[in-house]
């Protein structure tokens, strides 16, 4: 009980900063920018969240095969259909509450193809790993191939939102949190060797064995090509909607495909700070576009369009793979 509640407060708190960056980068704006941002969409060009709605979707459909070629080496094979539906359930219940989306969606494929929920664990480590790795390397393309326009922002902004403090407090920080878990991982071993016989024990004991099961899927992958050419792809069709969102309004149309690195980086800290990037997600669009000289309304209305096309397709997708998931498995049951 005390947990939900933590979890609730969690999410009102980050949810209420997102209202706030709202409400803060439209009260900035002087009478003119609000005026170009406004006149930017009323102008915009509302048909483009049809394509871009099919490439964040075939982003989705490409994380969906990739987490099954994950479970393989494990033994298992779910249905794509229910992985995808599990996938975009996923995200939604994200929308509410940050993480809650990858318990969810490994406890409905347990629940619908009876794969291990605690083994799937791992798997999602796995992803979240590559994911980072994968932000990593479209940093630095961003800040390479466009170092004269984007370099001083991103040395401000990660700076700002992850090595705030001095450098000895970050290395102090750092060094605690490796003892902390070098601590935890010596006393969970003697507990589980000291105590296994115990019911609650030897369950949270399997637990830890199937997250790391899941975690050798990587070493045991035979599809490693498969899984390589998926985490491409899914970051291709963000770094493709991107760009494309860019003709959606008049003011940015002209923005060269380059810019669509640093854009897609720096948004994506929004995304990882925030519930679905709501507030920071558009606010750093913007911001990565002044540096490309774009005014801050036509920045701001771009920002809007690219965050609620992907808060869109996650909302209609997400609602609809909840209601399909027990239908088309009933279906199934009973054929």
């Amino acid at each position: 009980m005390k947990r939900k509640i933590i979890s609730i407060l969690q999410y009102f708190l980050f949810f209420a900063i997102g209202v706030f960056l709202v409400w803060w980068s439209i009260h900035k704006m002087d009478e003119t920018q609000w005026e170009n941002c406004k006149a930017a969409l009323r102008s915009a060009r509302y048909i483009l969240f049809i394509p871009v709605f099919l490439i964040l979707a075939i982003s989705h459909i490409s994380r969906a095969i990739r987490w099954k070629i994950l479970m393989k080496p494990m033994g298992y094979e779910p249905k794509l259909r229910n992985t995808f539906f599990a996938v975009m359930i996923g995200y939604l219940a994200n929308l509410a509450i940050p993480r809650l989306g990858e318990v969810l969606k490994c406890t409905i494929l347990g629940k619908y193809e009876k794969v291990p929920p605690d083994k799937l664990v791992g798997t999602i480590v796995i992803e979240r790993a590559v994911d980072v790795v994968s932000l990593g390397i479209v940093f630095i393309i961003a800040v390479v191939s466009q170092a004269s326009i984007i370099g001083v922002y991103a040395k401000e902004t990660i700076t700002k939102y992850f090595l705030s403090g001095s450098t000895q407090v970050i290395v102090i920080k750092i060094f605690l949190l490796l003892v902390f878990l070098a601590g935890a991982y010596f006393l969970l071993k003697f507990i589980f060797r000291k105590y296994g016989h115990h019911k609650f024990i030897n369950k949270l004991k399997n637990i830890f064995k199937g997250v790391a099961i899941g975690l050798a899927s990587v070493k045991n992958m035979k599809n490693k090509k498969g899984f390589i050419f998926h985490s491409i792809l899914i970051w291709l069709c963000y770094v493709g909607g991107t760009y494309l969102g860019f003709f959606a309004t008049l003011g940015t149309e002209n923005l060269p495909f380059a810019a669509a690195f640093p854009v897609l980086a720096f948004a994506s800290i929004g995304m990882i700070i925030t519930p679905g990037g709501i507030g920071l997600y558009p606010l750093l669009i913007m911001e990565v576009m002044k540096l490309y000289n774009i005014s801050e309304g036509d920045g701001t209305a771009n920002g809007y369009l690219q965050w609620s096309a992907q808060f869109l397709i996650i909302l209609v997708v997400g609602f609809t793979s909840l209601i399909l998931l027990p239908y088309y498995n009933k279906k199934t049951t009973h054929a």
